[in-house]
């Protein structure tokens, strides 16, 4: 009888000892789990605000403007087929010296960038620029025989490169940081005027038609003059 109830003692003690490891180990499974759990959230926030920060920083790259950011009386000329590679959707991922072949406003400006041979300069996929691109528009105000000589005596090449390269800034720049710049030096060398302030600049005198177009490594001011480098 005695050895009945110490049997039955030793038993129970045996299962309150088993039970209150398992529920110890577990608790340590459990507080493991949950800091597995509280590191691979920490990791996933610290990847998704790294990703945000990341397009925040792409967003406020300087000089580089959105579809969005289009203005001007003639923006409505462009066309707005986002098929169409001239359209302001299509050009967003094109360097500017095809950006700009595609634009149905800027057919005598691409003619004088082949004959000059600044297409492959202009489409360098690491470069930034900020271009002053001359509608068709301005090149019919050019006296007729000074521009054919431009575009097809090879003894005016010089000079016609040193008219295209002054309407090219090294650097992307929109309409807001021109106007403040007040002045901003070219790839020729001449620095252009900037006057005016926001959507209200003018370049060197001429007026914006369509600013702010991006393109794949440049920001583009379509303009209504030719633009002549200032004489030595």
């Amino acid at each position: 009888m005695n050895n009945t109830r110490v049997k039955t003692a030793v038993t129970g003690a045996v299962a309150s000892i088993a039970l209150l490891l398992s529920a110890c180990g577990g608790g340590a499974e459990n507080d493991d789990q949950n800091e597995q759990n509280q590191s691979s959230q920490s990791r996933q926030d610290g990847d998704q605000s790294g990703q945000e920060q990341s397009g925040q920083d792409s967003m406020n790259e300087q000089g580089v403007t959105t579809v969005d950011d289009i203005y001007g009386p003639a923006a409505s000329k462009v066309p707005t087929d986002p098929g169409n590679e001239g359209s302001a959707k299509g050009m967003v991922d094109d360097p500017v010296g095809t950006a700009a072949s595609n634009n149905p406003l800027l057919t005598s400006l691409t003619k004088a960038v082949q004959t000059a041979g600044l297409v492959d300069t202009l489409n360098k996929s690491d470069a930034s620029y900020t271009v002053f691109a001359p509608a068709n528009s301005a090149f019919e105000k050019l006296d007729p025989a000074t521009l054919e000589a431009l575009l097809d005596d090879p003894a005016k090449k010089e000079q016609l490169t040193n008219i295209l390269t002054y309407h090219v800034v090294p650097e992307r720049m929109n309409a807001e940081e021109l106007g403040n710049a007040g002045e901003v030096e070219t790839v020729n060398g001449k620095t252009v005027p900037i006057s005016g302030s926001g959507e209200n600049i003018k370049i060197d005198g001429a007026n914006v038609q369509v600013g702010n177009v991006p393109t794949a490594n440049a920001t583009v001011f379509v303009i209504d003059e030719v633009l002549m480098p200032p004489k030595q």
